[in-house]
């Protein structure tokens, strides 16, 4: 694989995204990560006009000249897809994440302006069909992470894609210490990506019920959805997801198997799950439907993003010294 690690590729001091959250992330945090010598992205779609994306993205120029990202969702679910697309190679953000669909577009529009584009993937086959497109870059998203996740575990996921890809594999899920980066770069990664244990920070601008729950529920109350989005999507436990329940109905089974409903019944299933899961981020609701994964055992309090930053580089640069300690004895 490339031996060129995410940290020389951009320019940062340590090789670690603050990954994209939809409706979490926000400038903000971009900021304080800049600020803390990591890079961070946040979704497009979290800006419901163009205008709000491109002040969102003109802020954080302002505010530093630091390499940052934007997640941008590429099937037709998303029909601001050309516009925000538009946006951000006019505006020059360092690198773009794909997700949900073809980036071959995004690559075209992407390579002559010398923006990065790294995309999301679950699986060897997929990740060998963007290096062929010239994909800057795959986030290998594996069982652990928050959100959409894959199916494969971290190790195995980065190892594989290590050992037959020419490019760089950013590990994304399942990290909250500073020894898992290291383990994920032993097994080939060039970084991470961090999202779940950022939920809880600060800046995030997300109801005080969401952070909290994120302190009192552990690993064991994260299940996997699949009536939000119509994918798989990791979720809290809560008493109301539970009384919903995680798997789709028969009738949602059903519509999904149509060929010629397909598209139609998954953009509903999307739009309708995604604007409950926006409802609960933001305020008190009996509805409670949060998105996270398992790292939330690790998050004990509500804190500064700086500070959950400066811990998990410590904690990185003392595993890593640890590790040149024994070498040298």
């Amino acid at each position: 694989m490339s031996g060129q690690t995410l940290d020389k590729l951009l320019g940062i001091d340590y090789p670690i995204i603050v990954a994209p959250m939809f409706l979490i992330s926000n400038t903000k945090m971009i900021k304080a990560a800049l600020n803390h010598g990591v890079t961070a992205a946040f979704p497009a779609l979290n800006y419901r006009t163009d205008e709000e994306l491109r002040a969102a993205i003109h802020e954080i120029k302002s505010a530093t000249d630091k390499p940052f990202g934007v997640n941008l969702i590429v099937n037709k679910s998303n029909i601001r897809y050309k516009e925000q697309l538009k946006t951000l190679t006019e505006l020059g953000v360092a690198f773009i994440i794909t997700s949900l669909g073809n980036p071959e577009g995004v690559i075209e529009a992407c390579k002559p302006l010398g923006i990065k584009v790294f995309c999301d993937v679950i699986d060897l086959t997929y990740a060998k069909k963007v290096e062929a497109q010239g994909a800057d870059a795959v986030i290998a998203v594996n069982s652990r992470a928050g959100g959409h996740a894959g199916k494969i575990s971290p190790k195995e996921l980065v190892t594989l894609l290590a050992n037959n890809c020419n490019i760089p594999v950013i590990s994304a899920g399942g990290v909250a210490h500073g020894m898992d980066i290291k383990e994920a770069m032993e097994w080939g990664a060039a970084g991470v990506s961090v999202g779940t244990i950022f939920i809880a920070c600060d800046e995030a601008d997300i109801s005080p019920e969401y952070k909290q729950a994120m302190v009192d529920y552990g690993e064991k109350d994260i299940v996997m959805s699949t009536k939000l989005s119509g994918s798989a999507l990791t979720v809290i436990n809560t008493p109301y997801v539970q009384q919903m329940g995680t798997k789709a109905t028969f009738l949602e089974r059903m519509l999904n198997r149509n060929k010629k409903l397909k598209k139609y019944i998954k953009m509903l299933i999307a739009y309708r799950g995604m604007k409950q899961v926006e409802k609960a981020a933001m305020s008190a609701t009996y509805k409670t439907v949060w998105c996270a994964g398992p790292a939330i055992e690790h998050v004990h309090s509500i804190r500064p993003l700086g500070d959950i930053v400066k811990t998990l580089t410590e904690e990185f640069d003392r595993a890593r010294k640890t590790d040149e300690g024994i070498l040298k004895s």
